[in-house]
């Protein structure tokens, strides 16, 4: 069976890639997995330190936004101070393959999953042949 690849424009690729919006500014660009099978796409986001309640998905004109807003917490006094929380940002061009209405979203442990299922005219299949 022929393999099927749907792309994804990642960030820095596109037009609609770029920062809106000053808080977004400094925000860091998490590191991002996206598998495919022939059903879905799966994106795994990491956002340590991103709480569930300040976690923004939007899927808009075939543009994905990820923002996370990341508060610092307070632990005292830092005698030494190596990590620097600082808010999430990336978008990526989702091809029009998506059943976007089928979106759904775990977040887990500082880790985004999104499961974004194909229409079922992008999946697969097989033609039988009559005789």
């Amino acid at each position: 069976m022929e393999k099927r690849t749907i792309p994804v424009t990642r960030q820095g690729s596109s037009p609609s890639t770029q920062e809106q919006g000053r808080p977004w500014e400094h925000a860091a660009r998490p590191a991002v997995d996206i598998f495919e099978t022939e059903d879905n796409l799966t994106l795994v986001a990491d956002l340590p330190g991103a709480d569930k309640d300040q976690l923004d998905i939007n899927l808009d004109q075939g543009i994905l936004t990820l923002k996370a807003k990341v508060a610092n917490p307070e632990q005292g006094h830092a005698l030494s101070r190596e990590f620097t929380p600082s808010h999430y940002f990336r978008q990526f061009h989702l091809p029009d393959q998506i059943a976007v209405d089928r979106v759904s979203a775990e977040f887990r442990n500082g880790v985004l999953t999104l499961v974004m299922p194909k229409t079922e005219a992008a999946k697969p299949r097989r033609i039988e042949i009559h005789h």
